[in-house]
């Protein structure tokens, strides 16, 4: 067969390919009767309102040298990790913007950092492609520098993301850019399970993000280069729960709604969108409107208590404040004083709901929180 025969079979099966996807994808929409902002307009719903001063930047916490790639609270909601290309991890008191430790981490080029949910101890993970743990309780060494207590090694590509099982300091799940999801012993350094990979319902591309449902440790979703979400049960390992199209672009994190049944995305092609894990379908799509090549991306998102906001960062340094329920911004921190100078790279909220938390490659972490006297939304 002529190297003209073969791509002319690889054109037509593209184009079915095509076809077959965007058929699908009118199905999908099909068998959708209503979306969130519709139904909720139907039901009388109003804007949150809020001022200039509802959200205000109370502190600015200086100290890394170089891009903040990752942050994460601790579960009793006054101190912060954050993770820099500068080479450090950096425990903070968020009350009083002190610095509690400064790790010295064995590779510089960081890409995620977590809490474990006893605060006793932080993940670091980046582009050694090693998961490492740290106990913040260990005597430091002759340098002054922490010791690493764990390291979890079997990715053959970049750890893009990590997260300790809920309530369990023994067990983290990581990302990678080798396509696939880990879930990992800390006590005895091993694989528990692997997600993905050989699997053929698992990602094509790299993972950039992970997600553990609050309600049901059993269960995460991920985010991928390969623009879909897909929704795993630690239980069964070797396929996919679900997957989640929508997205044309990569998805850049992903994050549990409070109530356990939905999560949001955030990606590449500049939106960020609402579904629904029982039933697969998309629910709402958080887009604001771009010239067509200043399109921003979605590089981290959270939901406040409630569930009623959506906060998403962007890097144009944008971090918008969505309504979830009609899909409408409601505020800019970008645009309110002491804002950050360059792209928002992560973000997240306190335990409590009072605080959100900012990361930048400004070098800087900002903690904003709700001025006056305002109900937890």
């Amino acid at each position: 067969m002529s190297v003209t025969e073969l791509k002319e079979r690889h054109r037509v099966a593209a184009e079915t390919v095509n076809s077959l996807r965007e058929r699908l994808k009118q199905r999908r929409i099909q068998l959708l009767d209503t979306n969130v902002a519709d139904y909720a307009r139907a039901q009388g719903r109003t804007p949150v309102a809020f001022g200039q001063t509802d959200l205000v930047c109370c502190r600015t916490l200086q100290g890394h040298n170089g891009k903040v790639y990752s942050l994460d609270w601790t579960p009793e909601k006054n101190r912060i990790v954050s993770a820099s290309q500068d080479g450090r991890l950096i425990v903070w008191n968020a009350l009083t913007s002190q610095k509690i430790h400064a790790i010295k981490l064995p590779c510089a080029f960081v890409m995620t950092c977590a809490f474990a949910p006893n605060g006793q101890s932080v993940a670091y993970g980046g582009l050694d492609s090693v998961c490492s743990i740290f106990n913040l309780n260990s005597p430091t060494d002759k340098d002054g520098n922490l010791p690493v207590a764990r390291t979890l090694s079997s990715h053959r590509g970049y750890v893009s993301s990590c997260q300790y099982v809920p309530d369990e300091d023994n067990h983290l799940i990581t990302g990678s850019g080798d396509h696939t999801c880990v879930l990992w012993d800390i006590s005895t350094g091993l694989r528990t399970s692997v997600f993905g990979g050989e699997f053929q319902s698992g990602h094509t591309a790299d993972v950039l993000s992970v997600s553990i449902s609050g309600l049901n440790s059993r269960l995460f979703v991920s985010g991928s280069c390969d623009s879909t979400a897909r929704l795993w049960d630690t239980r069964v390992a070797s396929r996919a729960v679900r997957t989640f199209h929508g997205h044309e672009g990569d998805v850049n994190t992903v994050k549990f709604f409070p109530d356990g049944n939905r999560f949001g995305t955030g990606s590449d092609d500049g939106t960020c969108r609402l579904f629904d894990i029982r039933t697969g379908h998309e629910l709402q799509v958080y887009h604001q409107q771009h010239g067509r090549n200043e399109i921003p991306h979605v590089t981290s998102i959270a939901f406040s208590i409630s569930g009623r906001l959506l906060f998403a960062g962007y890097t144009n340094g944008d971090c918008y404040v969505w309504d979830t329920l009609l899909a409408q911004v409601v505020l800019n921190l970008g645009t309110l004083q002491n804002s950050h100078e360059s792209r928002i790279s992560c973000l997240g909220l306190s335990a409590d709901g009072s605080a959100l938390c900012t990361g930048s490659w400004d070098a800087n972490l900002k903690i904003w929180a709700f001025g006056g006297i305002r109900k937890v939304i």
